[in-house]
């Protein structure tokens, strides 16, 4: 067990190997040294490449903005294209839909007045007629009315009136 504890005491009497002073100046020595072979390896080696790709990205970021504001721009072309086409072409069907509309209109109108000339036509000779037809009833209504009240009188009374007589009480009526 005495060797156990000298050891145990060895071992914690040791200093940290890099605070022992008969190392240090070695250890400053390749510190130095790695510092230095590292630091002429990232510059010389990596940071170029680094920034290539870097520089590369960043070109390439400012090809794809400029892609971008170009596609942009011809989009709004486009747009606006579309747009003025757009308004052009409803302008239009408007005056088409404004002309065909007064063309109906006018041809209504040509219709309406032909059939308004062909009725008062129908009419006229109806009226005509009409007229033709009354003076001719009214003709006959006198002769109609003395037989009539010549028959009404005799079946009354029972003896036939004088026809003379029918006529001038007829025509007294009548007038």
């Amino acid at each position: 067990m005495a060797t156990n504890t000298t050891t145990t005491q060895a071992q914690t009497k040791a200093p940290f190997p890099p605070f022992q002073g008969e190392t240090f100046p070695s250890q400053i020595f390749w510190l130095v040294l790695c510092f230095v072979a590292l630091y002429v390896l990232l510059s010389r080696v990596a940071l170029p490449r680094l920034g290539g790709v870097i520089a590369g990205r960043n070109a390439k970021i400012e090809s794809d903005l400029e892609t971008a504001n170009r596609a942009k721009n011809e989009s709004e072309a486009a747009q606006a294209s579309y747009e003025k086409a757009l308004a052009d072409a409803r302008a239009k069907a408007q005056a088409l839909a404004s002309e065909s509309q007064a063309k109906a209109a006018a041809e209504a109108e040509a219709q309406r007045k032909q059939l308004e000339a062909g009725l008062k036509t129908k009419l006229d000779a109806a009226e005509a007629q009409i007229a033709s037809t009354k003076s001719a009833a009214m003709s006959n209504v006198r002769g109609i009315a003395v037989d009539t009240a010549g028959l009404i009188v005799e079946r009354l009374t029972g003896k036939a009136p004088a026809k003379q007589s029918v006529e001038r009480a007829v025509d007294a009526a009548l007038h």
